[in-house]
């Protein structure tokens, strides 16, 4: 058990519950969806563990592929944790000047890396002409972090003369918002997400909002991280929030699973191309799935540890239903935070038979993070392209590494085998450090 868990966790016993009631539910009530715009999905692009393409990465997923494997980006020998979801094999020269790239965050590099596939899959060619309808909202956890402490490093070594001029456009955490559209010339709305684990939940959601209160008509949104360093692993490690299956790196990230024991920390992007749907009808574009909904609040607890009575997870999904317009029953998928710590994993299954009662126990869950890790900011992104990608294909891929049933964790969590489904409506969960709750509602375009 973490330090964190240790602190705070009650018996499962213990565990009460808290509805909305409909006065409550009525504050995130969206008007009828004829009456609203409509927000749908044309493009996606990913740079993750298992590919560097969205259609890559979904492969992988489905096939049930572990992209967690023995850190390369620092010694880790001295830690107690030493793997990681990393990105492998990535050319930033691919996407970017190779003089430009030195001067920019990894995490940066990865987000436009995405902004560009998305960008390219969604029919826009290089990019939106100066476009001031088209805008970008991005989340992250803690920006180029890591090239700021590397920066430090020089500085207590060398002394300031040796600093990089250029440690603005690397560590900042708007960063990867702005070079998407400089690169992109999207001049439209542009902002930066910082809620943690909730981040790319919360872009993909919020920037749907701008869309539909007439702001832009085509939104880049998504989520970026890099943090994968000596420090990250040092505060996780002392917290005990890792896991420490270093021999077994592929089986080391078991969402559910009553032998888990913390998360992997990955990295990586994904972006999603989000358009009023008027305007992509009017130039025949694609489109993977309508984003029908979100909502985002607070635990208001801990700054670590989710609240065992699991409060603001419960009523976030709740909220985000009630803002999409859909019911209980037309939940088809959900795609769980399910980080793989014991006492997420226990909560979030705890606020899902919470806000789903006995509906619970019929609806697929899985974790995408079972096989690339727990990428902060990027993660609600990645879920996000992988609820569009399960609507398309109408397959759920697997939550791997599920081997031994936990008692608190009790719901189909789709073991270790895609399946065929009928899925019209998805539903993401992302629960962040600070007690950031977000939940987005995806649904096949009718």
């Amino acid at each position: 058990m973490s330090v964190v868990e240790a602190m705070t966790m009650p018996p499962i016993e213990m565990l009460t519950e808290r509805r909305l009631s409909p006065a409550e539910l009525e504050q995130f009530s969206a008007p009828p969806r004829g009456k609203r715009t409509r927000v749908v999905i044309t493009g996606i692009g990913a740079v993750t563990p298992i590919g560097l393409s969205i259609e890559d990465f979904w492969r992988g997923l489905l096939a049930g592929k572990s992209g967690i494997d023995r850190v390369t980006l620092f010694d880790s020998a001295p830690y107690r944790t030493r793997i990681a979801g990393e990105v492998k094999n990535f050319d930033p020269k691919k996407y970017i000047d190779p003089k430009e790239a030195r001067r920019v965050g990894r995490v940066t590099l990865f987000a436009l890396a995405a902004a560009k596939e998305a960008t390219a899959d969604a029919g826009f060619g290089a990019g939106f002409n100066e476009n001031p309808r088209a805008g970008v909202m991005i989340g992250n956890a803690i920006g180029g972090f890591v090239e700021g402490i590397r920066e430090h490093d020089i500085f207590l070594q060398k002394g300031p003369d040796r600093v990089s001029p250029f440690v603005p456009s690397a560590i900042l955490p708007n960063m990867p918002a702005f070079y998407i559209a400089s690169h992109l010339r999207a001049r439209g709305p542009n902002s930066t997400i910082s809620t943690a684990c909730a981040a790319g939940t919360q872009a993909v959601g919020e920037a749907a909002e701008w869309i539909r209160h007439g702001v832009a008509d085509v939104m880049l949104a998504g989520g970026a991280e890099a943090i994968i360093s000596d420090i990250v692993f040092a505060a996780f490690g002392v917290m005990r929030a890792m896991s420490t299956r270093n021999d077994d790196p592929g089986h080391a990230s078991r969402p559910f699973d009553k032998d888990r024991d913390g998360f992997v920390l990955g990295e990586g992007s994904a972006i999603l191309v989000l358009e009023k749907l008027e305007h992509a009808r009017a130039r025949g574009a694609k489109i993977y799935a309508e984003v029908l909904g979100s909502a985002s609040n607070s635990d208001a607890y801990h700054f670590a540890a989710p609240d065992p009575q699991a409060i603001g997870a419960t009523m976030v999904m709740q909220q985000a239903m009630q803002n999409a317009g859909v019911t209980q029953e037309q939940i088809s998928y959900i795609n769980a935070h399910g980080t793989s710590t014991p006492l997420n994993d226990a909560s979030e299954s705890l606020a899902i038979k919470k806000a789903f009662g006995e509906r619970a126990y019929q609806i697929p869950i899985s974790s995408t993070k079972s096989m690339i890790g727990h990428s902060m900011g990027a993660a609600g992104a990645f879920e996000a392209a992988v609820c569009a990608m399960t609507i398309r294909d109408q397959k759920i891929h697997p939550t791997v590494n599920y081997e031994t049933p936990d008692p608190a964790c009790d719901l189909d969590y789709v073991p270790n085998v895609a399946r065929d489904a009928t899925v019209n409506v998805t539903l993401s969960n992302s629960f962040g450090l600070g007690g950031q709750n977000a939940c987005l509602i995806l649904g096949k375009y009718e």
